[in-house]
């Protein structure tokens, strides 16, 4: 009975020893002889060598699966026996696993090997790229929505007299809502009233529109709002590239001030325009100046003065060429503005210089006066006394002529203190006489007194101090004839620090006392006065 048991458990023992050599198809030779324990996994006949690793590349489990089975310190493993060595590849092969074939399988360390071969699994899905999103919002003033204020028709036309007014009643009512919006503090839905309004705007023609830009592109400025300038700003450059006074395919960049190529595409120049032709009709040309100049006041509004420059520039060189007098003396007029306004005193001075010669080239004497003034007072912004001088110089050889010459000790006054700019005390002393000996007389004694009072300090100022006690003198009395409080005062503080510099300390202590007195009616520099008083008394 034992043995018929043993003879049937014979089978089985045999199939339990086969089943780990199964995959490996060792069968027959794992049944003969002894496994031995192994350590690494060898291919078998016809099949690629594991994948090895880059160099500084280390080999990860798949998830689930025991790590990889490293030799013995000093060991080297061989194949079983009966069984191939591992394939070496070739000098630059670069061995590839079968198809669903896993190259990472590894044994462990209590078990034979074993190779399965994984599921195919489909490719993971791979994340689909997010549309590129623009960097700047979309310009508003850009939008081709239909909008319910313009009538609807299959052909375009312009509007009617009746429709444009009714067009312009809606949008100065829009405007309207827009400024009581800001005012409660909603700037998005203020400003999204007043870009449909600019968009609506274009139907009424460039002129209306431009003025409108301007009106908006201040609030943006004044509210800091940077990327409604710019699209109101490139608006304004798209009005600019229409309507320029000549065929010219350059136009000034309002950023920068560099010229840059128009594009055709995106302005293209109006129908009644060749490309070749620098010739306009009378009409088409006023209809471009009045765009022009209400673009030259827009530029300003959003606070860009070098096109602003360009357009009256351009405005200018067409009338010269028109021979328009009247036109270019108005264009110049502005362009000098322009310049003062932003402090740009030099060419300020050359246009004021122009207007000037044009003035005085047809006898008007009394704008030439005006541009006159106007191009000294350039020239000393400039920090250009010499230039101011010979412009003042002129003025007073004008004022001379004149039934009423009240303007020269004023302008005397001035041109002593350019001289002074210019180190020349001898010519300074000269002009504050002369212009003390005008005002006087015409009681005009604002400027004599502030003739004297320069005086005095130039004189002070070279070492000559009875000359400036005498002026400083005549200074008292000239202020208590204007009953100038203040004048007297500030006059007999100088008195006393002459004096006591003379080392005259009683008259000193006597001008310091006259002026604490009239310090103390004033209620100012009390302390002042009583300091000096007790200074000179230690």
């Amino acid at each position: 009975m034992q043995k018929r048991v043993d003879v049937a458990l014979s089978p089985l023992r045999a199939v339990n020893l086969a089943l780990p050599l199964l995959f490996l198809g060792l069968v027959p030779e794992a049944i003969a002889q002894p496994v031995p324990q192994p350590t690494e996994l060898r291919p078998l006949q016809g099949q690629n060598p594991p994948l090895q690793p880059l160099p500084g590349q280390i080999l990860q489990p798949l998830p689930g699966q025991n790590p990889p089975l490293q030799p013995l310190p000093s060991q080297n493993p061989q194949p079983l026996p009966g069984q191939n060595p591992p394939l070496q590849p070739l000098p630059g092969q670069n061995p590839q696993p079968l198809p669903g074939q896993n190259l990472n399988v590894q044994p462990s360390q209590n078990q034979v090997p074993e190779v399965k071969t994984p599921p195919t699994q489909p490719p993971a899905a791979q994340p689909t790229p997010s549309k590129k999103t623009d960097e700047f919002p979309p310009n508003p003033l850009e939008s081709t929505a239909p909008d319910p204020l313009l009538p609807q028709t299959a052909v375009p036309r312009p509007l009617s007299a009746l429709e444009r007014k009714q067009l312009t009643a809606a949008l100065d009512n829009l405007n309207n809502q827009a400024i009581a919006t800001l005012q409660q503090g909603d700037r998005v839905s203020a400003f999204a009233l007043w870009y449909r309004e600019l968009r609506l705007r274009r139907a009424l023609g460039a002129v209306e529109e431009t003025k409108a830009l301007g009106r908006v592109g201040d609030i943006a400025w004044k509210e800091s709002l940077t990327p409604d300038v710019r699209w109101i700003t490139k608006r304004l450059d798209a009005i600019l590239a229409q309507h320029q006074l000549s065929t010219a395919t350059m136009a000034t960049a309002p950023a920068t001030g560099d010229t840059v190529p128009l594009d055709p595409v995106a302005t293209p120049p109006p129908s009644n325009t060749s490309a070749t032709s620098a010739v306009l009709s009378s009409s088409d040309r006023a209809g471009r100046l009045a765009v022009l100049q209400a673009l030259g006041v827009a530029y300003q509004q959003v606070r860009l003065p070098k096109p602003a420059v360009a357009i009256y520039t351009q405005i200018v060189t067409d009338a010269k060429q028109r021979r328009d007098e009247k036109q270019t003396d108005e264009a110049l007029i502005t362009l000098a503005q322009l310049h003062l306004t932003w402090l740009d005193y030099p060419n300020a001075a050359v246009t004021y210089q122009e207007l000037s010669s044009r003035a005085k080239a047809r006898g008007d004497r009394q704008n030439e006066s005006i541009y006159l003034t106007r191009l000294a007072y350039s020239y000393e912004q400039a920090k250009q006394p010499a230039q101011a001088i010979t412009v003042q110089q002129q003025l007073v050889a004008l004022y001379e002529t004149l039934p009423d010459p009240l303007s020269i000790p004023a302008l005397k006054i001035k041109i002593a203190d350019n001289y002074q700019l210019l180190a020349r005390p001898d010519q300074a002393e000269q002009y504050y006489q002369s212009a003390y000996q005008l005002a006087q007389p015409t009681l005009q004694l604002a400027y004599a007194s502030e003739a004297l009072q320069k005086l005095g300090a130039l004189y002070r100022a070279n070492d000559r101090l009875d000359a400036a006690l005498k002026v400083f003198d005549y200074l008292v009395s000239l202020e208590q004839q204007s009953y100038n409080l203040y004048g007297m005062m500030h006059a007999y503080d100088q008195i006393g620090q002459i004096q006591r510099d003379r080392k005259q300390n009683q008259q000193a202590v006597a001008a310091f006392q006259q002026g604490l007195g009239l310090a103390r009616q004033l209620k100012y520099r009390q302390d002042y006065f009583t300091a000096q008083i007790q200074e000179i008394n230690k």
